[in-house]
């Protein structure tokens, strides 16, 4: 029987039967796939830690009446430094159901996962602040899957530097709060505003190499959980939780 090695990283692991899972994963080539992972619940299995949510590792699948079995795995890296806390967990799985919402069966996805390895990495790691994190990277997927929000200048006016910048969310386009707002507007600061720029037209390899006022911050963040919103149409229950262990308040409107 032929045999597939991919690299990718575990989005979902649902366990089924007596010891077996069946495991979404995202891989470079060949997009998001469901793996079968038989006896992977078992006390002497081999791979117990490769299909583990959040895993990066090197699967050996083999194909059988339309699905990819699971045949061998060697982890390449779980993320301990997410692992062993539950805030970043519980973000890091948000980052994964947001992903697998987004990612396609048999299609090319390595910008998507060479972005969430990077997450991973700046949060467990690098140790960067968790919100600014997850709005860089909420930005950062929206702009890779076609949903790239205009920022160059104000739609209306033009001008680049609005005194009083906001997010259109339908659009996805910069306004000037003068030009004309509805309620379907996030509100930025100028911090929020350069960081947003930063994340979408600097460096990927820099991605998450600033810093924030608070006030600054949580613009940012209200303004990219809420674009993601607006695009998707779905609210997502990680999210929820990871929020309720911010203790996270409402988010103001403009």
């Amino acid at each position: 029987m032929e045999r597939t090695v991919v690299k990718g990283i575990v989005l979902r692991s649902v366990d089924t039967k007596e010891s077996d899972k069946i495991l979404t994963v995202l891989t470079a080539e060949l997009g998001k796939i469901p793996v079968v992972a038989k006896g992977a619940r078992s006390r002497r299995s081999r791979v117990t830690a490769a299909t583990q949510l959040l895993a990066y590792a090197e699967f050996t699948l083999s194909e059988s009446h339309g699905w990819q079995y699971l045949a061998e795995a060697s982890t390449l890296e779980l993320f301990d430094g997410v692992r062993r806390d539950v805030e970043l967990l519980s973000l890091g799985s948000y980052f994964a159901e947001l992903t697998e919402t987004v990612a396609y069966e048999e299609s090319e996805a390595g910008n998507i996962l060479s972005l969430l390895l990077n997450a991973l990495y700046a949060l467990g790691t690098l140790r960067r602040p968790p919100e600014l994190v997850r709005a860089a990277f909420e930005l950062k997927l929206m702009s890779l899957i076609g949903f790239e929000p205009l920022l160059e200048g104000c739609a209306v006016c033009g001008e680049r530097d609005p005194a009083q910048p906001v997010l259109d969310l339908q659009g996805g386009v910069l306004r000037c709060r003068t030009c004309g707002i509805g309620g379907g507007c996030a509100p930025l600061t100028a911090g929020a505003l350069a960081a947003m720029r930063h994340v979408l037209y600097g460096d990927p390899r820099r991605l998450y190499s600033f810093t924030l006022e608070p006030e600054d911050q949580r613009r940012f963040s209200q303004a990219s959980e809420r674009y993601v919103s607006a695009m998707l149409e779905r609210e997502f229950k990680t999210l929820g939780f990871y929020k309720s262990l911010r203790g996270s308040l409402p988010e103001e409107d403009a």
